[in-house]
């Protein structure tokens, strides 16, 4: 495909956009922070005004998301909540938009340039602000009622060695709860990014994280786990995360990748912090491809 396509990842933390056709070929890029609705949106709209016109957008959001009416809803992000993104982007630029989680369309980036090509089973996690996943199942990204909401599902907590509450508001001690970046600062009074290599903390967040992913891969069976996210920077979390997976699993899972090779089986994403924005595109040209 080579239509001029928009994307946006649109995070708690920033909007990435860019234009373009494929990783090699983006025309232009932004990063815009997430402040309240209406600056970060128009800020958002100026930069696509600026470029040559797309012939659609990609939007992928954090969420909870509406995909069909093209809302973010209920985010605990202050002042967020009944957010009516996509529709505000397709007004002002009247342009065919299509919406999305930020986790799947991540997914659709790495499934269409990066760790994922040829599968068509696998499980997309990121791990930063918040925690999330998506990917595809039997060729289709997952949806359902709303959208899966992998960062939200409930782990063994051991109070006594971890009495930190948890941070959800809404679950407390979820996932996200209990192993996203404000739940390290908030346990540990300091940023993940300040944490020393050896602090007993990345111990701790890699245990939660197998938790989750010995979850996923049983109700699941992905082919393959990427584990995405700002968190995932420690370059010692990975291999962690690796050899508790597959403790915790214990051989009961009877196959080679996980046995043999469990590095090459959950594995870092190829599209490194462009995973999102490129799904994006990706997302994007799909749309154009079925108008057509």
């Amino acid at each position: 495909m080579n239509q001029l396509v928009g994307g946006i990842e649109a995070g708690g933390t920033k909007f990435n956009c860019a234009i373009g056709t494929a990783p090699g070929d983006l025309r232009a890029e932004t990063r815009i922070a997430t402040t309240m609705p209406a600056e970060t949106i128009r800020a958002v709209i100026e930069f696509f005004r600026a470029q040559p016109r797309v012939d659609a957008i990609g939007i992928g959001s954090f969420g909870p998301i509406d995909r069909a009416r093209g809302l973010i809803t209920t985010t605990p992000k202050p002042g967020w909540a009944n957010t009516d993104l996509a529709g505000a982007i397709q007004r002002a630029l009247v342009v065919p938009v299509v919406f999305d989680t930020d986790v799947n369309i991540a997914a659709l980036g790495e499934h269409t340039w990066g760790a994922a090509r040829g599968l068509d089973n696998f499980i997309y996690l990121t791990i930063g602000t918040g925690i999330g996943g998506g990917g595809k199942i039997n060729g289709k990204l997952l949806h359902g009622l709303i959208h899966p909401e992998m960062g939200h599902i409930r782990i063994p907590h051991d109070w006594n060695d971890d009495p930190f509450p948890g941070c959800c508001p809404f679950h407390g001690d979820c996932l996200e709860g209990l192993a996203s970046g404000p739940a390290i600062e908030k346990r540990w009074g300091h940023h993940a990014e300040n944490l020393a290599r050896d602090h007993r903390a990345w111990k701790l967040q890699a245990r939660y994280l197998a938790h989750a992913l010995a979850n996923l891969i049983c109700a699941f069976s992905p082919e393959r786990i990427i584990v995405g996210g700002g968190l995932m920077q420690q370059i010692d979390l990975l291999p962690m995360i690796q050899t508790q997976t597959r403790e915790l699993l214990n051989g009961y899972i009877h196959a080679p990748e996980i046995l043999e090779r469990i590095a090459e089986y959950i594995v870092a994403p190829e599209l490194g912090n462009r995973a999102g924005v490129l799904g994006a595109i990706a997302l994007a040209q799909h749309i154009v491809a079925l108008k057509a």
